[in-house]
């Protein structure tokens, strides 16, 4: 019992992730008077590419002798470009409004308004592209899976600095699993600022120790007060839990009331098994019959 109510802590928690962040340490604020330094733009990708110096001594080229009065038909047959090609580089007041495609730097994706969700999740330690994927999709995300995990892989190959992640799920879950006197001063402040954040994550705290005391004590009769109590707030693992032992309600209270326990049973059923494995391929029925009695 106690192990299936710690893995239901451990998704409920995981549901509130986002309680966990008040842990994260407040980026440091710029002294007042004093000026942040401005960020440097990154650089466009075709600023120092061959194809962008070729665009751009094209361009120049063709300005230069429509300044020098040669005409556009004269230009293409001296440059030998089409027409066209002509036409496009003098109507173009800078050569980086002829970039198309791959070239320019504000182009729009699919993936744009996922963005910020995926680097939330990055930053939470989800580095899965397939499982983010999944997760945009249930948001209404259509595009294709090459497409998140171009951007995830851009991500692992692009420097980023180091910053503090709140702790897991499961972390947490250990916290509330313990008894409180067991956990260190700083455990138990950082607990005690994820509850103060998160009244659900309070309330589940409260149900794992009534269900312990209940446990250590043998308080099985207060049972139905504790699933009645899960049943009035929002832990849909606690629900699902308490629906499991509703349809052996009368077996659970026995085990947390009664002293007996089918602890020496599942005992000699270990001993047992632990001698078959070890006499698996070595002798017959009669030794082994022999040894389960005797041993």
């Amino acid at each position: 019992m106690w192990n299936n109510l710690g893995e239901a802590a451990e998704r409920a928690v995981a549901r509130h992730r986002q309680c966990l962040r008040v842990l994260l340490p407040e980026p440091a604020q710029a002294k007042s008077g004093e000026l942040m330094p401005a960020e440097e733009a990154p650089d466009p990708p075709w600023r120092s590419h061959r194809f962008a110096n070729r665009i751009r001594a094209r361009h120049a080229t063709v300005h230069a002798m429509l300044e020098a009065g040669h005409s556009r038909r004269s230009i293409g047959r001296q440059l030998h470009m089409t027409h066209h090609t002509v036409k496009s580089l003098a109507d173009a007041a800078r050569p980086e409004d002829l970039f198309r495609g791959q070239w320019q730097n504000n182009r729009t994706s699919t993936l744009d308004e996922y963005k910020p969700y995926l680097d939330e999740r990055w930053d939470e330690g989800c580095t899965n592209a397939w499982k983010l994927w999944e997760e945009i999709i249930s948001l209404g995300y259509n595009g294709s899976y090459g497409i998140v995990s171009a951007y995830i892989r851009k991500k692992r190959t692009s420097p980023r600095p180091v910053t503090a992640r709140p702790p897991a799920p499961r972390v947490v879950t250990r916290w509330i699993l313990s008894r409180p006197e067991t956990l260190t001063e700083i455990e138990q402040l950082r607990l005690k600022a994820v509850l103060t954040n998160c009244p659900e994550l309070e309330a589940l705290t409260g149900h794992v120790r009534t269900f312990a005391q209940m446990l250590t004590e043998r308080h099985g009769v207060r049972l139905p007060d504790w699933l009645h109590a899960v049943r009035q707030d929002d832990l849909p693992s606690l629900h699902t839990l308490a629906a499991g032992i509703d349809r052996d309600l009368d077996a659970v209270i026995a085990g947390l009331t009664l002293p007996w326990n089918s602890g020496v049973v599942e005992g000699h059923v270990n001993r047992i098994k632990m001698l078959k494995r070890q006499m698996f391929g070595r002798a017959g029925f009669r030794l082994l019959r022999k040894r389960v009695l005797l041993a």
